[in-house]
């Protein structure tokens, strides 16, 4: 019974899709040990890779689909990719669970039925969390950063739905900056010369870390404070930051924090993810959202199977609303999903996070 990752292995630098590949495979490793689904049938995963590439993501989705035990689909972590997936996963009713890509489109993707279920942040959650914790710090006009991506647009769209309803803080202007830009400094200049007394940033590791850099190379009355959304930690943002990064405000949106989930509940998932990756300590989980959303998620997807009775997707895809209760790593869900909501997590579950020097995550809320 296969399941399967559809993933940016191969992209320089980043750590999104081994994360979210070691939480399916603990995962699977500890469901198999306790006998498996249906009755002892034990789960494997496949990977395909796509680079961030959305002509190769769709070319993968159009190949797993055909795999006749392929149960379903784990996307990576990039939301342009998983959107242009969309019309293929709709036509050959691919399942497809979401465990790190935020933009609201991939849920509300006009479906029906919807088989996209997400374990994850999304924007219209992202956006109005980021704006009130820089609102909560006394910085009343802020400049928005921005991808020019469906990712980028996403937040804009989810920013602009909570400043119409909130005057505090003010919109001092956007920006847009395209992937592999050398330098955003011009930009974070311009709304530092509107007004802008923070940052929102909407970007992935490389450009989030020639930003910092930057940053840190002016004087420090002209260093803003910089509130990520979590792209930034899905590759080695730590490490092409440099010491700049000790230099400057930062902080990054998260959903959970393995320094904040209970010994006794992360114990079982360390003791599977050591003997199979050297993961020992909380400490030790590179890019914790993707691999803890994707160990959830994969317990709950066999909850689903052994609900329906059988592999057949659609089938799967009805159970995996009717799921629950789960306890999960993260937290305990009642229902992770129902009829109509293909979210399992909501605004409660946000937290920002600062880096170590050592790279780990820690919660400063």
């Amino acid at each position: 019974m296969i399941l399967a990752l559809d993933g940016e292995f191969g992209l320089a630098n980043s750590t999104s899709a081994e994360a979210i590949e070691r939480g399916i495979l603990t995962a699977i490793d500890d469901i198999n040990r306790q006998g498996g689904v249906l009755g002892g049938r034990p789960l494997e995963l496949i990977t395909r890779e796509h680079r961030s590439i959305s002509a190769r993501g769709i070319k993968n989705i159009r190949e797993l689909a055909t795999i006749p035990d392929l149960i379903a689909v784990f996307g990576g972590r990039f939301s342009p990719v998983v959107i242009e997936e969309l019309p293929v996963l709709e036509q050959t009713r691919t399942l497809f669970l979401a465990p790190w890509s935020s933009a609201d489109a991939i849920v509300d993707n006009g479906m029906e039925p919807n088989y996209i279920f997400r374990l994850s942040l999304r924007d219209s959650l992202a956006m109005p969390f980021l704006l009130k914790r820089a609102a909560d710090r006394g910085l009343t006009r802020v400049g928005l950063l921005l991808t020019n991506t469906a990712w980028g647009r996403s937040n804009l769209e989810a920013a602009n739905r909570h400043l119409a309803s909130h005057k505090v803080p003010d919109l001092a202007g956007t920006a847009w900056y395209n992937w592999r830009d050398r330098s955003l400094l011009d930009k974070y200049q311009a709304l530092a010369e509107a007004g802008a007394q923070a940052i929102l940033l909407v970007a992935n590791d490389d450009e989030a870390a020639v930003l910092v850099r930057e940053v840190a190379a002016l004087p420090a009355q002209q260093r803003l404070p910089i509130l990520s959304h979590w792209g930034v930690t899905g590759g080695d943002f730590v490490g092409q930051a440099g010491p700049a990064l000790s230099e400057v405000d930062f902080t990054v949106i998260q959903t959970v924090s393995p320094l904040r989930i209970p010994p006794d509940r992360l114990a079982p998932v360390l003791e599977t993810a050591g003997r199979l990756f050297g993961i020992r300590r909380p400490e030790d989980i590179v890019s914790p959202v993707g691999f803890l959303h994707a160990y959830d998620l994969t317990r709950i997807l066999a909850l689903a199977i052994d609900r329906a009775g059988t592999t057949d997707r659609t089938a799967v895809r009805d159970a995996l609303e009717q799921v629950g209760p789960y306890r999960g790593v993260i937290r305990d869900f009642d229902r992770p999903f129902a009829p109509g909501r293909h979210e399992a997590l909501g605004s409660d579950d946000l937290l920002m996070a600062r880096f170590r020097t050592d790279g780990v995550l820690v919660p400063v809320d």
